[in-house]
């Protein structure tokens, strides 16, 4: 299939701002998921509110567009009536880690098999570029405007503290790693995470000096570096890219399975 046979055409052109990295994880998506060969039929999109979560609309897919923060709350129970489907949940950074950050948690400690897409600007998009849970300290944002003095979380920290059995981070720069981390996120069997740096040159580009798509791709190319490279090591302050954990442990919706036929034979 064509890459356009993935997509709604008729709602486009997309909604996303000139230079907004939503649409190269898009792009990714798709192509991880035709390199894989899955019907369309067999896959659910489930997204909340947000920047991110217009992907929900462009993807040809069976799709929900849920409430802000609860796509994973959606995507559980979708899961466990339909286990035989794949389930992506493309969310952003407030999805995540704020209104939605108990529900990250909680998918992670139940490694259920959902495949978490997180785009990570850095910054809330959508509502006028306010400062979120991944906005970094001295950062500037609409309510930063003397520069932000919460620290931010690591998102792969957190979901590996909270037991995701799949992390990754890969950025909007490195397509290709993209793609091929997205594969093997997806054919996982448990929860994965996939943080992808995603660049908002509107809000926090043009806040914090990097005034265009093209500066802040730019700035994924030079501050990363993969995993358990000696650049690493000389700057500590690069972020570091790839697979931070591949392992199989017990999926929920195949134990959950277990548990009802345990009661059935009683």
């Amino acid at each position: 299939m064509a890459v356009k046979d993935y997509i709604r055409e008729r709602f486009f052109p997309h909604l996303w701002c000139p230079g907004c990295g939503h649409g190269i994880v898009m792009g990714a998506m798709i192509r991880a998921i035709e390199k894989l060969g899955i019907q369309k039929s067999d896959i659910v999109v489930v997204s909340g509110i947000g920047c991110s979560s217009r992907i929900c609309g462009y993807l040809d897919f069976h799709t929900l567009h849920t409430l802000h923060g609860r796509a994973l709350a959606f995507a559980t129970g979708l899961k466990l009536s339909r286990p035989e489907l794949t389930l992506l949940v493309p969310m952003g950074d407030g999805d995540a880690f704020a209104i939605g950050g108990n529900h990250l948690i909680h998918a992670a400690r139940r490694n259920i098999d959902l495949t978490a897409i997180i785009m990570n600007n850095n910054i809330y998009g959508m509502t006028g570029g306010q400062s979120s849970p991944s906005t970094g300290y001295g950062d500037l944002a609409t309510t930063a405007p003397y520069g932000n003095i919460d620290p931010s979380f690591d998102p792969v920290n957190l979901v590996l503290g909270a037991g995701a059995s799949f992390v990754a981070r890969t950025t909007t720069y490195h397509v290709t790693s993209m793609i091929n981390i997205l594969e093997k996120a997806i054919t996982h069997k448990g929860f994965s995470v996939v943080e992808v740096l995603s660049q908002c040159p509107t809000y926090y580009g043009r806040k914090n000096r990097l005034a265009t798509a093209v500066d802040m791709m730019n700035f994924y190319k030079n501050r990363t570096t993969p995993i358990g490279s000696k650049d690493k090591e000389k700057n500590p302050d690069l972020i570091e890219r790839g697979i931070f954990i591949q392992e199989e442990r017990p999926e929920y919706c195949a134990e959950y399975a277990k548990l009802i036929e345990k009661a059935r034979s009683q």
